[in-house]
Protein backbone atom coordinates (compact mmCIF):
# COMPACT_ATOMS: atom_id res chain seq x y z
CA UNK A 1 0.00 0.00 0.00
CA UNK A 2 1.50 3.20 -1.30
CA UNK A 3 2.08 6.29 1.18
CA UNK A 4 -0.35 9.10 1.13
CA UNK A 5 1.22 12.29 0.43
CA UNK A 6 0.72 13.28 4.30
CA UNK A 7 2.75 10.18 5.70
CA UNK A 8 6.25 11.88 3.97
CA UNK A 9 8.13 14.33 5.00
CA UNK A 10 10.37 15.86 1.72
CA UNK A 11 13.72 15.63 2.14
CA UNK A 12 15.60 16.91 -0.86
CA UNK A 13 13.79 19.10 -3.78
CA UNK A 14 14.20 17.96 -7.53
CA UNK A 15 17.02 20.56 -7.80
CA UNK A 16 19.19 19.67 -5.60
CA UNK A 17 18.36 15.49 -6.47
CA UNK A 18 19.27 16.18 -9.84
CA UNK A 19 22.62 17.95 -8.94
CA UNK A 20 23.60 15.00 -6.19
CA UNK A 21 23.47 12.73 -9.52
CA UNK A 22 24.80 14.44 -11.54
CA UNK A 23 27.52 15.26 -9.34
CA UNK A 24 27.76 11.02 -8.48
CA UNK A 25 27.93 10.44 -12.63
CA UNK A 26 30.61 12.70 -12.86
CA UNK A 27 32.64 11.21 -9.99
CA UNK A 28 31.91 7.56 -11.56
CA UNK A 29 33.60 9.11 -14.84
CA UNK A 30 36.75 11.17 -13.49
CA UNK A 31 37.54 8.66 -10.65
CA UNK A 32 37.54 5.50 -13.59
CA UNK A 33 39.36 7.90 -15.89
CA UNK A 34 41.76 9.18 -13.40
CA UNK A 35 42.45 4.88 -12.16
CA UNK A 36 42.99 4.16 -16.03
CA UNK A 37 45.70 6.78 -15.52
CA UNK A 38 47.49 6.41 -12.36
CA UNK A 39 48.65 2.79 -12.92
CA UNK A 40 49.55 1.07 -16.22
CA UNK A 41 48.10 -1.95 -14.70
CA UNK A 42 44.90 0.01 -14.82
CA UNK A 43 45.10 1.81 -18.61
CA UNK A 44 43.05 -0.39 -20.14
CA UNK A 45 39.99 1.47 -18.62
CA UNK A 46 40.71 4.35 -20.83
CA UNK A 47 38.76 2.35 -23.69
CA UNK A 48 36.14 3.50 -22.12
CA UNK A 49 36.55 7.13 -23.20
CA UNK A 50 37.97 6.55 -26.54
CA UNK A 51 41.94 5.82 -25.54
CA UNK A 52 44.61 7.65 -23.18
CA UNK A 53 45.19 10.73 -25.30
CA UNK A 54 40.95 11.36 -24.66
CA UNK A 55 41.12 9.70 -21.49
CA UNK A 56 44.38 12.48 -20.81
CA UNK A 57 41.88 15.56 -22.46
CA UNK A 58 38.80 14.49 -20.73
CA UNK A 59 40.01 13.65 -17.56
CA UNK A 60 40.31 17.37 -15.90
CA UNK A 61 37.52 18.83 -17.72
CA UNK A 62 35.08 16.20 -15.87
CA UNK A 63 36.86 16.88 -12.75
CA UNK A 64 36.27 20.53 -13.11
CA UNK A 65 33.01 19.82 -13.75
CA UNK A 66 32.40 17.61 -10.98
CA UNK A 67 33.66 20.31 -8.25
CA UNK A 68 31.13 23.36 -10.05
CA UNK A 69 28.37 20.92 -9.36
CA UNK A 70 29.55 20.13 -6.30
CA UNK A 71 29.95 23.65 -4.68
CA UNK A 72 26.34 23.95 -5.77
CA UNK A 73 25.52 21.53 -3.28
CA UNK A 74 28.36 22.50 -0.86
CA UNK A 75 26.55 25.77 -0.42
CA UNK A 76 23.01 24.80 -0.09
CA UNK A 77 24.29 22.61 2.47
CA UNK A 78 26.74 24.70 4.51
CA UNK A 79 24.97 25.24 7.73
CA UNK A 80 23.20 22.01 7.72
CA UNK A 81 26.56 20.14 8.44
CA UNK A 82 27.81 22.86 10.76
CA UNK A 83 28.84 20.94 13.53
CA UNK A 84 27.21 20.76 16.76
CA UNK A 85 28.32 19.60 20.37
CA UNK A 86 25.44 16.63 19.63
CA UNK A 87 27.63 15.63 16.75
CA UNK A 88 30.69 15.03 18.26
CA UNK A 89 28.80 13.21 21.40
CA UNK A 90 27.70 11.03 17.84
CA UNK A 91 30.97 10.47 16.91
CA UNK A 92 32.37 9.48 20.61
CA UNK A 93 29.54 6.48 20.50
CA UNK A 94 30.55 4.63 17.05
CA UNK A 95 30.20 1.51 18.54
CA UNK A 96 26.64 2.22 19.02
CA UNK A 97 26.17 3.49 15.75
CA UNK A 98 27.78 0.36 14.14
CA UNK A 99 25.58 -1.93 16.35
CA UNK A 100 21.99 0.35 15.58
CA UNK A 101 21.79 0.99 18.83
CA UNK A 102 20.07 4.32 17.94
CA UNK A 103 18.14 4.20 21.45
CA UNK A 104 21.63 5.42 23.20
CA UNK A 105 22.44 8.06 20.50
CA UNK A 106 22.11 11.76 20.56
CA UNK A 107 19.64 13.40 18.91
CA UNK A 108 20.96 15.10 15.34
CA UNK A 109 19.68 17.35 12.89
CA UNK A 110 19.48 17.00 8.83
CA UNK A 111 22.91 15.28 9.20
CA UNK A 112 24.50 12.97 11.82
CA UNK A 113 28.21 13.54 13.29
CA UNK A 114 29.23 11.00 10.32
CA UNK A 115 27.43 12.71 7.47
CA UNK A 116 29.22 15.96 8.49
CA UNK A 117 32.66 14.74 8.64
CA UNK A 118 32.30 13.26 5.52
CA UNK A 119 31.04 16.46 4.15
CA UNK A 120 34.47 18.01 5.05
CA UNK A 121 36.57 15.41 3.97
CA UNK A 122 34.93 15.61 0.60
CA UNK A 123 35.20 19.30 0.66
CA UNK A 124 39.16 19.08 1.49
CA UNK A 125 39.98 16.38 -1.17
CA UNK A 126 37.85 18.43 -3.71
CA UNK A 127 39.83 21.51 -3.08
CA UNK A 128 43.23 19.77 -2.89
CA UNK A 129 42.58 17.99 -6.24
CA UNK A 130 41.38 21.28 -7.54
CA UNK A 131 44.57 23.20 -7.04
CA UNK A 132 46.69 20.34 -7.38
CA UNK A 133 45.61 19.32 -11.06
CA UNK A 134 46.20 22.50 -11.95
CA UNK A 135 49.09 22.33 -11.60
CA UNK A 136 49.44 19.25 -13.00
CA UNK A 137 47.21 20.55 -16.35
CA UNK A 138 50.65 21.29 -18.42
CA UNK A 139 48.69 22.09 -21.70
CA UNK A 140 47.60 25.10 -19.70
CA UNK A 141 49.43 26.06 -17.23
CA UNK A 142 52.93 24.43 -17.66
CA UNK A 143 54.70 27.92 -17.90
CA UNK A 144 53.12 28.81 -14.55
CA UNK A 145 54.01 25.66 -12.59
CA UNK A 146 58.33 24.70 -11.81
CA UNK A 147 58.90 20.75 -12.61
CA UNK A 148 59.63 20.06 -9.12
CA UNK A 149 56.18 20.99 -8.36
CA UNK A 150 54.27 19.63 -10.59
CA UNK A 151 55.52 16.41 -9.44
CA UNK A 152 54.71 17.00 -5.98
CA UNK A 153 51.24 17.91 -7.01
CA UNK A 154 51.06 14.68 -8.60
CA UNK A 155 51.50 13.15 -5.70
CA UNK A 156 49.47 15.08 -3.76
CA UNK A 157 46.47 14.57 -6.81
CA UNK A 158 46.83 10.93 -6.33
CA UNK A 159 46.99 10.81 -2.54
CA UNK A 160 43.28 13.11 -2.37
CA UNK A 161 42.00 10.90 -5.46
CA UNK A 162 42.42 7.56 -2.90
CA UNK A 163 41.28 9.23 -0.08
CA UNK A 164 38.07 10.39 -2.06
CA UNK A 165 37.45 7.57 -3.72
CA UNK A 166 37.33 5.95 -0.24
CA UNK A 167 35.48 8.43 1.47
CA UNK A 168 32.24 8.26 -1.40
CA UNK A 169 32.75 4.09 -0.52
CA UNK A 170 31.94 4.85 2.48
CA UNK A 171 28.71 6.88 1.96
CA UNK A 172 27.68 4.68 -0.69
CA UNK A 173 27.88 2.10 2.17
CA UNK A 174 26.28 4.47 4.48
CA UNK A 175 23.06 5.32 2.20
CA UNK A 176 22.74 1.09 1.52
CA UNK A 177 22.88 0.34 5.21
CA UNK A 178 20.43 2.83 6.64
CA UNK A 179 17.36 1.76 4.35
CA UNK A 180 15.12 4.61 3.01
CA UNK A 181 18.04 6.73 2.34
CA UNK A 182 18.50 5.77 -1.30
CA UNK A 183 15.12 6.60 -1.52
CA UNK A 184 15.29 10.19 -0.30
CA UNK A 185 17.74 10.98 -3.13
CA UNK A 186 15.92 9.06 -5.52
CA UNK A 187 12.09 10.24 -4.70
CA UNK A 188 12.89 13.16 -2.53
CA UNK A 189 11.19 12.27 0.11
CA UNK A 190 11.52 9.87 3.85
CA UNK A 191 8.92 8.40 6.27
CA UNK A 192 8.08 9.98 9.84
CA UNK A 193 9.23 7.29 11.31
CA UNK A 194 12.71 7.05 9.49
CA UNK A 195 12.86 10.84 10.13
CA UNK A 196 11.93 10.12 13.85
CA UNK A 197 14.43 7.21 14.17
CA UNK A 198 17.39 8.99 12.60
CA UNK A 199 17.13 12.25 12.51
CA UNK A 200 15.38 13.19 15.60
CA UNK A 201 16.33 16.99 15.85
CA UNK A 202 15.29 17.20 12.31
CA UNK A 203 11.97 15.74 12.60
CA UNK A 204 11.04 17.86 15.00
CA UNK A 205 11.58 21.10 13.27
CA UNK A 206 10.08 20.16 10.23
CA UNK A 207 7.11 19.29 12.09
CA UNK A 208 7.15 22.37 14.58
CA UNK A 209 7.66 19.81 17.40
CA UNK A 210 4.88 17.74 16.57
CA UNK A 211 6.19 14.01 17.48
CA UNK A 212 5.23 10.59 15.78
CA UNK A 213 2.13 9.08 17.12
Amino acid sequence: MSLQPADRIERYRAPVRITHWIVAISFVLVAVSGLALFHPAMFWLTNLFGGGPWTRILHPFIGCFMAAAFALLGVRFWRDNAMQQSDWMWLRKFNDVANNREQNLPEVGRYNGGQKLLFFVIIVCLTCLFLSGIAIWRQYFSEYFAVDLVRFGSLLHAFFGIVLICAIVVHIYAAIWVKGSIRAMTRGWVTPGWAWKHHRAWFREVTKGIQQR
